[in-house]
């Protein structure tokens, strides 16, 4: 599972460096961190990208562990997200 979520959140930020929307980033890590967004909702957001039904299982379980955490956890992961995004190496993207 772990592997799973190092693979998409490896493979977005190359989506988003590719010059094909980091608007979508933004909003794929907001409804991720998100305890209202369900994981329908969430399926639903990302069904563009989901081919199998192993890949649609993997983003259910890589959902599902950001319900499982608390607030101050979620909190420092979009805080982490800000720092990652407003650094010198992201400014010129």
């Amino acid at each position: 599972m772990k592997l799973v979520m190092v693979l998409m959140l490896a493979a977005l930020p190359l989506y988003c460096y590719a010059g094909l929307g980091c608007q979508l980033m933004g909003d794929l890590v907001s409804k991720t961190a998100d305890e209202a967004v369900s994981i329908e909702e969430y399926v639903a957001f990302v069904s563009e990208f989901i081919n199998t039904d192993t890949e649609r299982e993997a983003v259910v379980n890589f959902k599902q562990c950001f319900l499982n955490q608390d607030n101050k956890t979620l909190e420092n992961f979009l805080a982490l997200e800000d720092i990652i995004t407003d650094s010198l190496y992201c400014a010129p993207f």
